[in-house]
């Protein structure tokens, strides 16, 4: 399905803004509406709170509207802005006070006249396969993978930290402590390396839950720990064996999510991914065996890349990707 803008073609003197909201924090792009590319980025801190109503609307725009006014102004920008779009993660299942508000938000700040509001998943997959069929492991703090046949999505994961999320960051980075606590405690499946490094990060093992529990930003903590996981592998048989069940989870997701046919291919995308060789050597394996003939191949950009192709696209007429009530919805 390819969903059309009344406006289309009324790009030439217009901006386009791209926002993409992980667990991490949100990055923003302002980019020329006619081709998308980018005149610049900004980022905000800390990730966009959650409460009873879900991601608050309130605290994203708190970040979002300075920011991009910020790069108007660096930029000498004074071109209406035809179009923005939004990856968030949690949009599926804790969006719904975001697009009750965005949309007339973005009308008030920027006059804008369209609004795409996707899952993180979404835009990780417009920014790494853009409109070809195939699936996408969109690896950050959490993980989902996305694919889809270009007429419907087929979703894996995704859950959050304490029902999913199976081999994102804060799922390696928490059986990282866990393993560092199993070697405080003498347990079985405990890992000195990983203790040393714990103590080094967080101070005595016996404050950890104290120091963790209370925090708001959980999953981000967890998941600066995976870092440490990826460091200790090559000498590390605790690490290296939460490395290898990461990837068997990313395979599983991945073969879950890709839809049949000699023309899909896999992306694997997001900052998890960065964690390099310790990680990526097993997940090509685990690939090979879950999804035998299909291709991995490099993403081409990254989530922000996305949302600026989802803005640019619906600011010139058209998005190339299923709509979904919880995926993808433009307005």
């Amino acid at each position: 399905m390819e969903t059309r803008s009344e406006h289309a073609g009324d790009t030439a003197d217009a901006v386009v803004v791209g926002i993409d909201s992980g667990g991490s924090g949100l990055r923003i792009a302002l980019a020329r509406a006619a081709d998308g590319t980018v005149l610049d980025r900004a980022a905000a801190p800390g990730p966009v709170r959650t409460g009873p109503g879900g991601i608050s609307a309130a605290h994203f725009l708190e970040s979002v509207l300075p920011a991009v006014a910020a790069l108007r102004a660096r930029a000498g920008e004074k071109r209406p802005v035809r179009a923005a779009a939004v990856g968030a993660a949690g949009m599926a299942t804790l969006g719904e006070e975001l697009r009750a508000v965005l949309p007339g938000a973005f009308a008030d700040a920027w006059g804008v006249r369209a609004t795409a509001l996707a899952a993180d998943a979404v835009t990780a997959y417009a920014g790494a396969l853009g409109a070809r069929p195939g699936a996408v492991v969109a690896g950050g703090t959490g993980l989902i993978a996305l694919g889809t046949d270009l007429t419907g999505w087929r979703r894996a994961d995704g859950w959050g930290h304490l029902l999913g999320d199976c081999g994102g960051g804060a799922w390696i980075g928490r059986a990282g402590l866990e393993a560092a606590l199993r070697a405080y405690d003498g347990r079985r499946g405990g890992s000195a390396a990983l203790l040393a490094r714990a103590e080094r990060l967080h101070g005595p093992a016996a404050g950890l839950p104290g120091a963790l529990y209370p925090r708001t930003d959980r999953p981000a903590v967890l998941a600066a720990f995976a870092p440490e996981v990826a460091a200790c592998a090559a000498d590390d048989p605790v690490a290296a064996a939460i490395l290898e069940r990461a990837a068997e989870h990313i395979a599983d997701a991945a073969g879950a999510a890709c839809p049949p046919g000699p023309e899909s291919v896999v992306a694997l995308t997001g900052g998890l991914f960065r964690l390099g060789e310790p990680l990526l050597v097993p997940v090509r394996t685990a690939l090979a065996e879950r999804l035998p003939g299909v291709r991995t191949v490099a993403p081409a950009g990254d989530p922000l890349d996305g949302a600026v192709t989802l803005a640019a696209g619906l600011a010139g007429g058209g998005i190339r990707l299923p709509e979904d009530p919880a995926l993808l919805r433009t307005g």
